[in-house]
């Protein structure tokens, strides 16, 4: 009875050890900022392409960077998922991520869409751009972000808040390409054309501009794209700003390795699936983002809006010079 039972324990033990390595080895862990019901999807497909579990957290950008700098070698997560290359600066500059080596996600994802250092990618697109009422404002009255400034639109404009890192990052990457003092001007004329307060979110300067509060506004394209997905004739449209000089500014959402990953090898796998059809579909598809690998096709409400030439300024350069943005942003009122 004793060696029975022996032998029992022995070989339940043996089970259950290769089961438990198993199941460690095939689980990914993420931490997030994107929406579950926009990250979801990706994850099944994911698990369902590679037999890979994936668990993940969801909270704001900053709380799962300082999550991950107060966790340090403790963490669970071997990967961060967050939008704005602002953030995704942030994370390299805290330290929490690490470098990638990986030559399928090199050769797919385009030089100024990931770091230098190869410690983020950006893996969706976003156009942040003007955005204009289409019976108010007419198609040519628009060229460029610097138009918003002349006083002909005053009353006109309706702008998020400057706490938001979008527009953070736009402001950022105009002092790369334009100069402080430029943009700074600039700034301050689309504060003296506000038509009312800054609003919280994209979707009410939309909705604004719907409604007649004003005529046109900046937002990222992906929440016009939800607006019309739901309602077909709702009447604005993007102006793709700057074709004749520095393009549309465009900022991502992106990936890194946490810097004390358990399984960096799994987390690697998953950042290499994120640049193939399948998953760049689903960044199109659900969301109404831009694929960032070329050749993928938009969803098709945003292919009515045809195509534009986008600015190829390193989105590292939106991290670099943010403090200087919400600086200037401060000086101009921009609330």
């Amino acid at each position: 009875m004793q060696r029975r039972t022996f032998l029992t324990a022995l070989t339940a033990a043996l089970i259950a050890a290769p089961v438990s390595a198993t199941v460690a080895a095939e689980t990914l862990t993420v931490y997030t900022s994107r929406n579950e019901q926009l990250i979801q999807p990706v994850f099944d497909a994911f698990t369902k392409a590679t037999g890979i579990t994936v668990r993940f957290t969801t909270d704001k950008d900053g709380a799962l960077i300082e999550r991950l700098k107060a966790e340090g070698e403790n963490t669970p997560a071997d990967v961060l998922i967050t939008v704005d290359a602002g953030n995704l600066w942030l994370a390299k500059s805290s330290g929490v991520l690490q470098p990638l080596t990986s030559d399928v996600v090199l050769q797919k994802i385009p030089a100024h869409l990931r770091d230098e250092d190869n410690h983020w990618f950006g893996v969706s697109l976003r156009a942040r751009t003007v955005m204009r009422h289409v019976e108010r404002v007419r198609a040519n009255e628009i060229a460029r972000y610097e138009d918003l400034a002349d006083p002909k639109w005053k009353g006109r404009l309706c702008l998020r808040t400057s706490k938001n890192v979008y527009n953070q990052s736009l402001v950022a990457t105009m002092i790369a390409d334009l100069g402080e003092a430029k943009t700074e001007a600039i700034v301050k004329g689309w504060v003296a054309n506000l038509a009312t307060l800054p609003f919280p979110n994209d979707t009410a300067v939309l909705e604004a501009i719907a409604q007649g509060i004003c005529d046109v506004g900046i937002t990222n394209t992906y929440y016009l794209g939800r607006l019309v997905a739901k309602n077909p004739q709702f009447p604005v449209v993007p102006v793709w700003t700057n074709q004749q000089d520095r393009g549309v500014h465009v900022n991502v959402s992106g990936v890194g390795v946490t810097k004390h990953a358990k399984h960096p090898e799994l987390a690697k796998r998953f950042i290499e699936w994120l640049v193939t059809s399948d998953a760049q579909k689903i960044f199109a598809e659900q969301n109404h983002e831009y694929p960032v690998v070329e050749g993928t096709p938009v969803s098709p409400v945003v292919a009515r809006w045809g195509t534009f030439q986008a600015s190829q300024t390193p989105l590292s350069k939106a991290g670099e010079l943010q403090r200087a943005a919400v600086q200037l942003m401060d000086r101009a009122g921009w609330r």
